[in-house]
């Protein structure tokens, strides 16, 4: 089955709606399902302020009376036959993370709140995507279901506010509710639902307020005074007055293409055969469009509750699908190692976002092709296959230095060249790294250079042509040169350092002029030097060389 979906943000409905879904026993469940010979009563603990306290219990626990921050030896005198493990929060977070990941199968826009804890909880923006369940309730149920049936202990809620479905899936569980009704359905739970800190709560216990409808009744400036403006947050976020952003933890997406598999696929062929079905539909989706995309997102949801992505970039805006399809295949020689279906892939999703407009273009006899797109479309091969940072292309930038007038960036980047020098300017084909030192001999104070002595080899200079003053750069003081611009890492990938960075010396201001000679040598060799400073002065000028005409 073939699904287009659009991006939830963009739904033409102005209210949203979200569905949040409480794991009040998730770090036991999740060790229990990674080890099924961890026995119930099961607990967590760990180290605070130099004791040993309950940090996470299991339902089993719950009922024998063990409860979250109770100290380990009194839990343990309490059941003697309790299972306890440190709890490892790095861990329990990064899997929970995935977990989180693996749910945008059921809508494109996922986030963990992490108001309480960075495991527990999950929202989503179910805005447009919930007539795919049949409605609301039966997209719930069917959560709760499959959750419940991998052992896991669940409680979720509907509402249009992400405060709202907090409160209901911690304090009324599992239902959906209105927004006709949100206002009388939320007066009436405890103002541990507004997810306030707990001395909030009890400062409002002591105040005798301990419904959400008696913290409205009261004077909100009294209520700042004494709780603080987090507590107006949070009853305006409730209630809708006052918006609540969520951070999706996937690539936002403007259009997408996914299929189901009632059996799951696990060779990497198959999943680039359904990867080219689906560019196929994508693409001609934003045909209708009249739109392109310079970054595609494959992302591969497997039955053990994990996400795959691959991530691929086009130097252009593209809509061709063999193209794009070309892009993973390459992408996925690259990460072939890497690639692991586990026990298999039960639904694949191929989105598109960085559009941008892209009208019909001409193709047939009278279609000129200047070769262009074809060398993008290599340099995107190659770099899907190779790496970004593999196939780099020269940019100008705005210098009167010619060591600092370009740089090397990713090919696909397609930045605009900041400046490029006069066609009149005759500058060398071969820069060296850095201006490298020489010894000058020349009649001052202006005389043209005649003798040079570089790298411990003497050279009579026949010919020379020049003065060419350059004068200093004064609003780059302590600046270095950057040779290869760094790129960002994609989403899943980790920070790749540059492959060359010379540790070049910093701009130095004191270095007020620099005149530059085109000389040649008695044998036709043509060098270009320049002198640091005039004579006459402190300090004696300083020769270099950076660079060669031949």
């Amino acid at each position: 089955m073939q699904t287009l979906l659009p991006n939830p943000q963009n739904s033409p409905f102005s209210e949203r709606r979200f569905l949040v879904l409480f794991l009040p026993s998730w770090p036991t469940d999740y060790l229990r399902r990674r080890d099924p010979g961890l026995k119930a009563p099961l607990a967590l603990y760990e180290r605070i302020k130099g004791g040993l306290r309950i940090g996470a219990v299991d339902a089993e626990a719950t009922r024998r009376g063990i409860r979250q921050g109770q100290n380990l030896a009194d839990a343990r005198a309490l059941v003697p036959e309790l299972t306890t493990l440190e709890m490892d929060r790095p861990l329990l977070e990064a899997g929970f993370a995935d977990f989180a990941d693996w749910h945008s199968n059921a809508s494109p826009m996922v986030a963990v709140l992490q108001d309480a804890c960075a495991f527990g909880d999950l929202v989503l923006d179910i805005t447009g995507v919930e007539h795919l369940f049949g409605g609301e309730a039966a997209m719930l149920r069917t959560l709760l279901t499959r959750l419940r049936a991998l052992d896991y202990t669940v409680a979720g809620a509907v509402a249009p506010t992400i405060g709202a479905a907090w409160a209901f899936s911690h304090f009324a569980r599992s239902q959906v509710v209105e927004s006709a009704a949100l206002a009388e359905r939320l007066e009436d739970l405890p103002v541990a639902a507004l997810r306030l800190a707990e001395s909030q709560v009890a400062t409002l216990a002591q105040m005798g307020l301990t419904t959400i409808g008696a913290v409205r009744q009261r004077s909100r400036k009294a209520l700042q005074a004494r709780l603080g403006q987090s507590l107006l947050v949070r009853l305006d976020q409730a209630y809708g007055q006052v918006v609540e952003r969520m951070t999706p933890r996937l690539p936002q997406v403007d259009y997408h293409a996914e299929r189901r598999f009632a059996d799951p696929i696990g060779l990497l062929d198959d999943v680039l055969a359904a990867a080219q079905d689906l560019a196929i539909q994508l693409c001609l989706r934003l045909e209708g469009a009249g739109l392109g995309a310079q970054s595609f997102h494959l992302f591969l949801y497997r039955v053990d509750h994990k996400v795959m992505t691959f991530s691929v970039n086009s130097a252009r805006v593209t809509r061709d699908p063999s193209h794009v399809a070309a892009l993973f295949s390459h992408r996925a020689e690259r990460l072939a190692g890497e690639y692991d279906a586990g026990f298999g892939i039960d639904m694949v999703r191929l989105a598109a976002s960085s559009l941008d407009a892209a009208p019909a273009s001409q193709v047939g006899a009278f279609a000129e092709d200047d070769g262009r797109i074809d060398i993008d479309q290599l340099n995107d091969r190659m770099s899907s296959r190779l790496g970004p940072l593999a196939v780099l292309r020269m940019q100008m930038i705005e210098s009167h230095l010619p060591e600092r007038a370009a740089r090397l960036v990713p090919a696909q980047a397609m930045a605009q060249e900041a400046g490029t020098h006069g066609p009149a300017l005759n500058r060398p084909l071969r820069l060296l790294p850095e201006p490298e030192p020489v010894r000058i001999s020349a009649e001052v104070p202006d005389g043209l250079p005649a003798l040079m002595i570089w790298r411990g080899s003497r050279y009579r200079l026949v010919r020379a042509a020049g003065p060419e003053r350059l004068g200093a750069e004064w609003w780059r003081s302590g600046a270095r040169l950057e040779l290869v611009q760094p790129r960002p890492p994609e989403p899943g990938e980790r920070p790749v350092p540059p492959p060359y960075q010379p540790n070049l010396p910093l701009h130095d201001q004191a270095m007020l002029t620099r005149d530059y000679y085109r000389v040649e040598d008695e044998t036709g060799r043509r060098f270009w030097v320049f002198r640091h400073g005039l004579y006459g002065g402190p300090d004696l000028p300083v020769w270099s060389l950076p660079g060669l005409f031949q």
